[in-house]
């Protein structure tokens, strides 16, 4: 094993660390900052780190129709996340992503998706079931538009992989184009999506089929999905930074490290303002908003391809 692998696998374990480090800040500082918002106290920074390790340390219940399907797809979904924190720059490129490509990355994106589409069908409660109905709906309407900026960002750099597309020398060298300009505000306006935070977190709704495909799940295993949603907001934010903001990447460590982190702050800071301020959309409306935002989105493609 050359000492080039050595340090790529070195790189993507250390990028995992960070994410699981500081996914749980993270939700931490989203839920102080809305309570702020909404004028009460709130909990402590650290009480998503308390919450998981709680839950953690519960029994395993085995409920739902299929517990042997419920145990592998926690697992897969976290699993699914932080490989994606293998591929995604956290500060500096990626040391893993010139073994991926394009494709690679929207499997990884859909399959975090597809595993609570089946932890909620392998639950079997009623609640379930609705709530992957509506998951599935969003995941129609919504997926493709990540596959659309990571594709927009492959004929930009004339390649599919991810070392190329990712470590920024599209926007940050030509400038952004028309096309990547109009996928920007497309990201902008869907990224609340994304990370499944109010007013689209439809699939979950705790106040309507309380957590929806997640309804049966408790202790460990569903300590792993809330895990896996904590990291999701870090992960798709540092996606978001490689495709859109890459600018300062390239400065001397701790400067771009830390710069990079500063621009997840500002993107967890506005998901908080927004969640905090907007009611639950509904499923009709919601895939109404996602409708325009996937007619943008093929817009610009269809820009990118004439080199727009």
């Amino acid at each position: 094993m050359n000492s080039t692998l050595i340090w790529a696998i070195a790189g993507g374990l250390a990028n995992v660390a960070v994410v699981l480090l500081i996914a749980p800040l993270c939700e931490g500082v989203l839920r102080k900052v809305t309570a702020r918002l909404q004028s009460r106290q709130g909990p402590p920074l650290w009480q998503p780190y308390f919450d998981l390790l709680k839950l953690l340390g519960k029994e395993d219940i085995e409920s739902g129709e299929s517990p042997g399907v419920q145990r592998f797809v926690a697992r897969l979904a976290l699993a699914a996340v932080l490989t994606l924190a293998c591929l995604v720059p956290m500060g500096f490129p990626a040391p893993m992503n010139g073994a991926g490509d394009v494709i690679l990355l929207i499997y990884l994106l859909t399959l975090c998706g597809i595993c609570t589409l089946l932890g909620g069908l392998a639950a079997g409660s009623t609640y379930s079931l609705l709530g992957i109905g509506r998951e599935m709906m969003t995941m129609i309407a919504l997926e493709p538009l990540f596959a659309i900026a990571l594709l927009i960002g492959a004929v930009h750099a004339g390649s599919f992989r991810l070392d190329t597309v990712l470590n920024g020398s599209v926007y940050a060298t030509a400038g952004i184009p028309w096309s990547g300009l109009i996928l920007l505000v497309v990201m902008v306006l869907s990224f609340q999506a994304f990370v499944q935070k109010l007013p689209f977190d439809i699939s979950e709704a705790e106040t309507e089929i309380m957590e929806g495909p997640l309804v049966e799940y408790s202790g460990p295993k569903l300590a792993l999905f809330k895990y896996a949603q904590m990291a999701r907001l870090v992960v798709h934010s540092g996606l978001f930074i490689a495709l859109f903001v890459p600018w300062g990447s390239s400065l001397p460590f701790p400067l771009g490290w830390l710069l990079f982190w500063a621009k997840v702050l500002v993107l967890v800071l506005l998901v908080t303002a927004v969640a905090a301020t907007h009611a639950r959309y509904r499923i009709d409306q919601a895939i109404r908003y996602f409708a325009g935002l996937l007619a943008a989105a093929f817009g610009a493609l269809a820009l990118a391809g004439y080199g727009y």
